[in-house]
């Protein structure tokens, strides 16, 4: 009897445990996700080239008008932009995978090294404007979830419209008039002083990050400097993201609080702001980590006009000056990488959300 009864244990083999199948759905989620990236940014790369050959060779397009053309000719033939298409496709695709992305036409310098020294600066930049962000979006879409229809919430609502609708551009010019002009407080040109460059250029081994550079000198004063002036391009940029996390906290959070839940806590007496903090705020935060790899895209494209504003010397800045330039090898080799970081940004902003929510995996 006994063995009749253990026979079919044997059998089926051990039972697996609740966490051992998360943990395989979320390692299955995380390769899958990974390998995705590989034909966005494919696809990204391959539209890139194409579109720039729309125009010509980016040599004619550069030059064309200040060279003759034998000259023309002859530097469009040392470039092999004369060769079919397909195959300057195919070069360019080997090129990329061994970290080549050709030659700036308007300075002679190679891409890789025009991406990594202004690559960190937008990065700086775009952190910076996420804490912006941050701030601005989630307390204040909580607020606005507690006093929902109520006047708190009807001003809040005003200004997230204002905060999102607002261009980046006109944000930036506005912030320059009031704290630049009319209350002279905080520099709006640069990424520091010229004391700081100066300092930031001898620095061994340098990221490219000022404040992360001043802080591993310990110079206090660097790092006060490059925070002053962050500020306002930060707050340009940030608005613009801020104004949507507050739609988004709000909204959730309101449907959140009316769950089951939430109405037997209160049954018991835990307190609202306990609540709407620790228990209602985790399941509204999902859908805010879900958008914001879309969000960090439209970041890294309003960095174009923000850079340019504040003359702050990132990716976006250096992008308006090589398009000024018809210079469309260093304007590919830009766009390519701002694909790869926004393919890299919603692979790990997917992450952390199947890490808050193990429903997303399945």
């Amino acid at each position: 009897m006994t063995a009749s009864v253990q026979a079919p244990e044997l059998a089926e083999g051990p039972v697996k445990s609740p966490k051992t199948r998360q943990g395989s759905g979320l390692g299955r989620y995380i390769l899958v996700r990974f390998l995705l990236i590989i034909p966005t940014v494919w696809i990204l790369t391959t539209l890139v080239f194409f579109l720039m050959r729309i125009t010509g060779d980016p040599i004619t397009a550069a030059l064309g008008g200040r060279l003759t053309q034998a000259q023309l000719a002859e530097r469009v033939a040392a470039a092999g932009y004369d060769r079919p298409l397909i195959v300057q496709y195919f070069e360019y695709m080997g090129g990329l995978l061994r970290g080549d992305f050709g030659t700036t036409l308007s300075d002679n310098r190679p891409v890789t090294e025009v991406l990594l020294t202004y690559g960190a600066a937008t990065l700086e930049l775009v952190f910076f404007a996420l804490i912006v962000a941050f701030l601005v979006g989630i307390p204040l879409g909580m607020v606005a979830a507690k006093f929902h229809d109520r006047w708190p919430d009807a001003v809040l609502r005003v200004l997230a419209i204002l905060g999102y609708a607002t261009p980046v551009f006109f944000a930036g010019l506005l912030l320059k008039l009031v704290f630049g002009v009319m209350w002279p407080v905080l520099p709006v040109a640069g990424r520091a002083t010229g004391n700081t460059e100066l300092l930031m250029s001898g620095v061994v081994g340098p990221t490219g990050l000022y404040l992360l550079d001043a802080l591993r000198i310990g110079d206090m004063d660097a790092a006060g400097d490059v925070l002053r002036h962050a500020v306002l391009p930060a707050v340009a940029l940030g608005l613009l993201t801020g104004g949507t996390f507050l739609r988004l906290v709000r909204t959730n959070l309101i449907g959140t609080l009316g769950n089951q839940y939430i109405e037997s806590g209160r049954s018991r007496g835990v307190s609202e702001f306990r609540l709407v903090t620790k228990h209602a705020y985790r399941p509204a935060l999902i859908p805010i980590i879900t958008v914001m790899g879309m969000q960090i895209a439209l970041m890294l494209a309003g960095a174009v006009l923000t850079e340019t504003t504040f003359e702050w010397k990132g990716l976006g800045f250096q992008l308006a000056q090589y398009l000024a330039a018809r210079d469309f090898v260093a304007v590919q080799g830009i766009v390519v990488l701002l694909a790869v970081l926004v393919a890299l940004t919603n692979f790990v902003v997917d992450i952390i959300a199947a890490l808050i929510d193990p429903r997303v995996r399945y």
